[in-house]
């Protein structure tokens, strides 16, 4: 059952998180990689500036969790991890799923350049890597990440949104010379 998080479920997501994310350890670069990866003031920071959890129970436990944020004129689907023993049970592909179909948004993803799993199941999952040039303009507008992250990681939009924000930003780039107009 896919249903939104409960503010209790806190250290239920950053032990999904975490134990999810030691997958990362060995293919991001080690000064971004931290013991807990997700600390719970991080995650509490998150829920602050507008992550709402999103969370696949199955016999009353949480078994993954994905996370949406509204910014500006897009939503930026953050912080989807599944725990490890249900991997490859379709639990990514339904909180996606269900994120997708309650967007009324173009949806963003960033992840680790280096993660070619969690590429391709964006990709298969109606997502698209944007050009490397577009993707830092959009890390840049979108998500307060270091220089050392963005330059190390990618972004993808959802094929099926019908307005394209690597499409407004360029026109906003067009029309005024900086990605960064409001």
């Amino acid at each position: 059952m896919i249903r939104p998080c409960l503010d209790d479920e806190r250290p239920a997501i950053l032990a999904i998180v975490n134990a999810a994310a030691v997958a990362y350890r060995a293919v991001i670069p080690a000064d971004r990689w931290h013991e807990p990866y997700m600390p719970a003031q991080e995650l509490d920071a998150e829920i602050a500036a507008g992550v709402v959890f999103w969370g696949c129970e199955h016999d009353g436990a949480l078994t993954g969790v994905m996370g949406i944020q509204p910014v500006r004129d897009v939503q930026l689907i953050r912080h989807a991890y599944v725990l490890p023993a249900t991997q490859g049970a379709g639990v990514g592909r339904a909180l996606l799923e269900h994120l997708v179909d309650r967007s009324d948004a173009p949806l963003l993803v960033g992840t680790w350049a280096a993660a070619d799993w969690a590429i391709r199941f964006y990709e298969r999952n109606g997502f698209t890597l944007v050009a490397p040039a577009r993707k830092d303009e959009l890390l840049r507008e979108y998500w307060d990440i270091p220089d050392r992250q963005i330059a190390t990681s990618v972004v993808l939009e959802h094929r099926g949104q019908a307005a394209s924000a690597t499409s407004r930003t360029a026109s906003r780039i067009t029309s005024s010379g900086s990605p960064f107009s409001r």
